[in-house]
């Protein structure tokens, strides 16, 4: 019985991830600190949601890598609601005696695991090997990295008030871009130690 249930919970894991991360959307889209800051900040959230629930038939991740894709949606899902210059994560600004709130730092370094699946996903579809996978995973946050940070920019610049302020979140830190790409990288190393270590595209075990 145990066992049939163990199996059940590993083969839905996705489904229950998916399910427990859309009502944590939802709850936390109630009444957010300003909507329009939300607004911007869960476009990707839903767009990489979406993607991942339209490929599901045709290739599905590791429970693993699910979870860490599932780990960035869920910090970033909190920094729309609070914005992320303004979420309470004040016990770890004066545990570490930080000049500013780091939450968002610490997405970024969320965010470089996404390097893991992508990983996965080319060499379980043999586009490549571990080798170069692993630094197209690397490559890849990189870029992203750069990218948003561009956009971020570009949209505090336009919009000129205080919403572009919030969403560039740099707090008064003029290397906050620099430092929010350097966790990105950090983070995608990271991930792509543990893929090399665990080379979900040999053992499908999750």
């Amino acid at each position: 019985m145990m066992r049939t249930i163990s199996l059940a919970l590993v083969r839905y894991y996705p489904h229950l991830l998916a399910l427990s991360f859309l009502a944590f959307f939802i709850l936390l889209g109630i009444d957010p600190v300003d909507r329009s800051v939300w607004i911007v900040e869960v476009i990707p959230i839903v767009l990489v949601f979406i993607s991942l629930i339209f490929i599901y038939k045709k290739f599905q991740f590791t429970n693993l890598s699910y979870t860490l894709l599932l780990m960035w949606m869920v910090w970033h899902t909190i920094g729309g609601h609070y914005t992320f210059a303004n979420v309470p994560f004040g016990f770890i600004t004066d545990l570490f005696n930080f000049q500013r709130n780091n939450f968002d730092r610490v997405g970024h370094l969320v965010i470089g695991f996404y390097a893991y699946p992508m990983a996965e996903f080319l060499t379980r579809k043999k586009y490549t090997n571990a080798i170069v996978a692993s630094f197209f995973g690397l490559f890849f946050i990189m870029s992203i990295a750069a990218g948003y940070e561009i956009i971020e920019w570009a949209y505090a610049v336009i919009d000129g008030g205080d919403t572009g302020i919030e969403f560039l979140g740099s707090q008064g830190d003029i290397w906050d871009a620099q430092k929010d790409m350097l966790a990105d990288s950090i983070g995608a190393i990271i991930s792509i130690a543990l893929f090399l270590y665990i080379r979900p595209d040999k053992n499908r075990g999750d």
